[in-house]
């Protein structure tokens, strides 16, 4: 394992593992870091370089003046760091693989630097949380309110009960690794990062994206409902597929790592 030396990548905790020909890049969603990779990163690394990082919010990055919540109002401020990263890694036409916000904060780098990716996997990914006549986000109005209120009123008491609804259950040293990902977060910053994704609505740009995408929904996530997977694959314009990973929650690459694998190694062609 290399840590990087560039400014961006020593602050994100950015590393490169493996000695593959390809270059994979995963990027963690809200709340968590770089470890909810470590079942499946050695079985990535026998065949790609792979690029592991921390977003600016989480609670392992050591500086807390990275993430300015006016900075960071929008998925773009987040898309534009994953550019700059690859950039001082010299990357191009990388597989993407971002988990949950971070499906979407692919979707929109691929459109500013298509050229970066050769496909994009968008794991429990979705544009748009909140419901609408005509789009099932998976929440409504009131819930999202609920739940920002939480975030926001009593912190302590929602990082542990949050990961017991994304988690499966029957996985409790899971369920107990988000929940430590989650109290390192601070609270600071947890409020307006939540508030920016719970109420962000992405729809409007899948159909820019050229990128091939791979979709993996689990069968039973209580924060992306089967009907977005369905949604995006409908509106992206790049050739598009959804994978099913038959486990709990929203964290497949925690909870069934192997058949999670088992979907990579299908769609990118190699073997495990």
């Amino acid at each position: 394992m290399v840590a990087l030396e560039t400014r961006l990548g020593a602050a994100m905790n950015a590393e490169v593992v493996g000695s593959g020909g390809e270059t994979m890049v995963l990027a963690h969603g809200f709340g968590a870091d770089q470890s909810v990779w470590d079942k499946v990163l050695p079985f990535l690394t026998q065949h790609y370089r792979v690029v592991v990082f921390d977003w600016s919010f989480s609670g392992a990055v050591k500086d807390p003046n990275l993430f300015d919540p006016s900075k960071y109002a929008s998925y773009d401020a987040f898309a534009d760091d994953l550019i700059a990263l690859m950039d001082e890694l010299h990357l191009e036409h990388s597989v993407f693989v971002g988990h949950s916000m971070s499906g979407m904060i692919g979707c929109i780098a691929s459109i500013k630097r298509p050229q970066l990716f050769t496909r994009l996997v968008l794991v429990a990914a979705s544009p748009r949380y909140i419901n609408m006549d005509d789009y099932e986000g998976g929440f409504d109005e009131a819930a999202i309110d609920g739940i920002l209120s939480s975030i926001e009123s009593d912190y302590e008491n929602w990082t542990s009960t949050f990961p017991t609804l994304t988690v499966d259950n029957s996985d409790p040293a899971s369920v107990e690794k988000l929940r430590k990902c989650l109290k390192r977060m601070r609270h600071e910053i947890a409020v307006p990062l939540a508030k920016m994704v719970f109420r962000s609505d992405e729809r409007d740009i899948l159909d820019e994206v050229t990128t091939p995408c791979t979709i993996v929904q689990t069968t039973s996530d209580v924060v992306v409902p089967g009907s977005v997977a369905d949604y995006m694959q409908r509106k992206i314009k790049g050739k598009s597929t959804v994978e099913i990973v038959n486990t709990n929650g929203h964290f497949p690459q925690l909870t069934a790592h192997l058949e999670f694998l088992a979907v990579l190694a299908g769609v990118l062609g190699f073997e495990i």
